[in-house]
């Protein structure tokens, strides 16, 4: 692993991944979500170490994460399966406690599970639907993943234990996944919540998107919360930190997808020169090109450098076809010219 101030990259990348919104049409709904698990199974033939999806409600995008990995983890025998992120103000921590445990055990501890925290987009638009009587006590502060990590943990839910006549209760979440709460990740933009990220034993998810608090270079951003996780957590540079950057590789690409490639990263393009809007939220480009040169663009990324993870976003907006050929480059050309080499 990379040590904090080291210039490049001192070992492989170690583990690839790759994202993805999951997105469908409304009036063919079951197409879209068997078309990402479609993905997930190529991703696995093709010897990804992960893949991740995203959380989108009331959008047309995967609204249950938790309901597409169960399928894919009985689809898949190696293919890590993770959320970046559930946002938890749309959850109960109990009740996703136990979702999430049943996910791991289906698929044989393969789950990792990331999170955020905050009110739900929109709020004042769906609270009346999500929290109807409790939406001015609920509370979106980190006290929801704190919630969640006791009940992962094994922290007792209750205090009724033992048979009710035929009944038997747990104290604690059934199931139990011991595993999974080593596996539990924290969606960070800001420098603080990388900090408590770290401080609360978890693992960090770094994705495009930053808070700009003291800098407007994004990669000098990045590289702050990645250190500054570390610096707080018990396991110091040896931490689990991911990256999730847009990359697009186009050594297979036909020349109509290139340039349709080369047009979705134009048109986002304008949002990373400068923060936006009130919150000051920085935008990394998105990599499109030959492998080789993503790969040296990659190489020279401050915050890649302290890395050895990865799970690299496809764009919203493609079709399959164009995501079989992103990925087949990916785990082709694209990682290995970052040292990286399938496990299986």
């Amino acid at each position: 692993m990379t040590k904090p101030g080291a210039l490049g990259r001192s070992a492989p990348l170690r583990k690839l991944g790759f994202l993805t919104i999951g997105l469908f049409d409304e009036a063919d709904p079951r197409a879209g979500h068997e078309a990402t698990l479609k993905l997930m199974e190529l991703g696995e033939q093709l010897g990804f170490d992960s893949t991740w999806v995203r959380h989108r409600h009331l959008q047309y995008g995967i609204s249950s994460p938790v309901a597409v990995l169960a399928a894919a983890s009985q689809r898949t025998r190696h293919l890590e399966l993770g959320t970046a992120v559930i946002p938890l103000g749309w959850e109960n921590p109990l009740r996703l406690a136990e979702d999430l445990a049943t996910v791991d055990i289906l698929s044989g501890g393969r789950l990792n599970a990331g999170v955020s925290v905050g009110p739900p987009m929109h709020f004042d638009r769906v609270r009346r639907s999500l929290y109807p009587d409790t939406a001015d006590a609920e509370d979106f502060s980190y006290t929801r993943v704190r919630r969640l990590l006791d009940l992962v943990r094994g922290e007792p839910a209750s205090d009724v234990d033992g048979f009710e006549g035929f009944e038997e209760f747990s104290r604690r979440v059934q199931p139990h996944s011991p595993g999974l709460a080593s596996r539990m990740w924290y969606g960070a933009g800001s420098l603080s919540s990388a900090r408590w990220a770290g401080e609360q034993g978890m693992n960090l998810l770094t994705s495009s998107v930053v808070k700009a608090e003291d800098a407007t270079d994004f990669a000098e951003i990045q590289l702050s919360h990645i250190r500054t996780f570390r610096a707080h957590h018990p396991d110091g540079d040896r931490a689990r930190v991911s990256q999730g950057l847009v990359v697009i590789p186009t050594d297979t690409a036909t020349a109509s997808q290139r340039a349709r490639y080369e047009q979705y990263a134009q048109q986002r393009t304008p949002r990373t020169a400068a923060p936006q809007g009130p919150a000051r939220m920085m935008f990394a480009p998105d990599l499109v090109g030959p492998s080789d040169l993503i790969a040296e663009r990659l190489l020279d990324h401050a915050a890649f450098r302290e890395v050895d993870e990865v799970a690299f976003a496809l764009p919203f907006t493609f079709a399959s076809t164009d995501y079989a050929q992103i990925l087949t480059d990916m785990a082709t050309r694209l990682g290995p010219a970052l040292g990286w080499r399938p496990t299986r």
